[in-house]
């Protein structure tokens, strides 16, 4: 890949339109996580099924992720971002769409998810990460913030917008229409837009591969060898485990007790609301501050928005204050690993380790509201599962408290 380098003015002038195009992308592939919670319900009333199994998919999409990010983000590396993502955006509308056919059926679920894990793929965080960091050097922390905000975005969005679709259509139709209009919402701003150094022609693309032997950086064996990789998978898994457990059963928690579809998901919508500030924050903060600091304090804060719930998750303002914490850490993980990969390990095999840290977020997603959901349907509560939350916050904060100087730490701007 291809840096550019110059000052942050410069890249944004030229480029800032890649950030805002990999935006819509992230969102588009985050869809299932932030509607789920809303579907969750009816297809209980639906089918009888319990949260755990309805849940289930998440398992088939995470682990199916974790298995091939790795393989993936070679591809990007040898094909480039835009193929990938335009493709994947495609894909991604027509697998949301066909969870409407549902029979009710283990094996029909389970297949229904399988295809939509194989759509995912294509559109993950490795996709858009890869494209932004090839074109920003000096403002890279917040052009990544900027990106993943997209996630963001989508976890302020669809919870109320899938929640008012079930209410006026019925769930089955919620799931084509939410597709179709995403879709022609964003697709063109990603055709006309989303471009990394990478999608280039064939010669120039040839010699951009060429290069990136010459970028800065670790290659595969040597990150394997690093034990700033492992820190960091460690961290990005128990983190994703606990808090997209709680974010996908945010609606869940709040109908528990006692909040109306609506308000929960209204509730719940202040998670992406202030997950957008949250990521901005965190990206002017990484270009200026010592990042494994940053990182540090982002990953242990959902700890205070868990214990709010603990102790009094009944008051709707303690639960909007709760949502609001979450929020401002929800996807800064995402930010603050893929900054953290890119000067620890270096931009040489960035596809590569980028597709590790996502099969740990793929490992944790899958997990952690299946856990969640096990838990409520074992205690009828989901009081352990935040317990829990805190102590694997705790240690994903240490994790990256401990990673030394960076060995790649940012070019000065020219």
């Amino acid at each position: 890949m291809v840096a550019v380098v110059g000052t942050a003015a410069s890249e944004w002038r030229r480029f800032w339109r890649v950030p805002l195009a990999g935006a819509c992308g992230y969102a588009t592939a985050v869809i299932h996580t932030y509607t789920l919670g809303s579907f969750l319900l009816p297809l209980q009333q639906e089918f009888g099924w319990t949260r755990a199994f309805a849940s289930i998919g998440m398992i088939v999409s995470g682990m199916t992720g974790a298995t091939l990010s790795v393989p993936i983000g070679m591809l990007i590396d040898r094909l480039g971002p835009r193929v990938v993502g335009l493709i994947g955006a495609v894909l991604m509308a027509m697998a949301f769409a066909l969870f409407g056919t549902a029979t009710g059926g283990t094996l029909n679920w389970i297949l229904l998810w399988a295809f939509f894990a194989f759509a995912n793929l294509w559109v993950q965080a490795t996709v858009w990460v890869s494209a932004v960091a090839s074109r920003f050097e000096v403002s890279r922390g917040l052009a990544l913030a900027v990106t993943m905000s997209g996630g963001s975005v989508g976890a302020t969005v669809f919870p109320v917008f899938s929640t008012a679709m079930i209410e006026a259509v019925g769930w089955r139709m919620a799931y084509p229409a939410i597709a179709a209009l995403w879709l022609m919402l964003v697709f063109p701003i990603m055709f006309l837009w989303f471009r990394g150094a990478q999608d280039a022609g064939l010669k120039q693309r040839a010699a951009a591969r060429q290069m990136a032997d010459e970028l800065p950086g670790l290659t595969v064996a040597e990150g394997l060898r690093s034990s700033a990789f492992y820190k960091l998978l460690l961290a990005c898994c128990l983190f994703t485990l606990t808090v997209v457990g709680t974010v996908i059963h945010f609606v869940p928690i709040l109908r528990d007790r006692g909040a109306d579809p609506l308000v929960a998901a209204s509730i719940a919508g202040l998670v992406g609301i202030t997950s957008i500030g949250g990521r901005l924050g965190t990206g002017f903060l990484l270009d200026r501050l010592p990042a494994r600091i940053v990182g540090a304090v982002v990953l242990t804060l959902p700890i205070l928005g868990w214990a709010l719930l603990l102790l009094s998750g009944t008051d709707r303002l303690i639960q909007s204050a709760a949502a609001m914490i979450l929020g401002f850490s929800l996807g800064a993980e995402v930010d603050v690993i893929a900054y953290l990969m890119s000067r620890h390990l270096g931009l040489k095999r960035a596809g590569v380790f980028i597709g590790g840290m996502v099969s740990a977020l793929a490992l944790g997603s899958a997990f952690g509201p299946y856990a969640a959901a096990a838990i409520h349907d074992a205690y009828a509560s989901y009081a352990p599962f935040l317990a829990l939350s805190i102590g694997c916050a705790a240690t994903s904060g240490l994790a990256v408290a401990t990673l030394g100087r960076p060995r790649f730490p940012a070019r000065a701007s020219g």
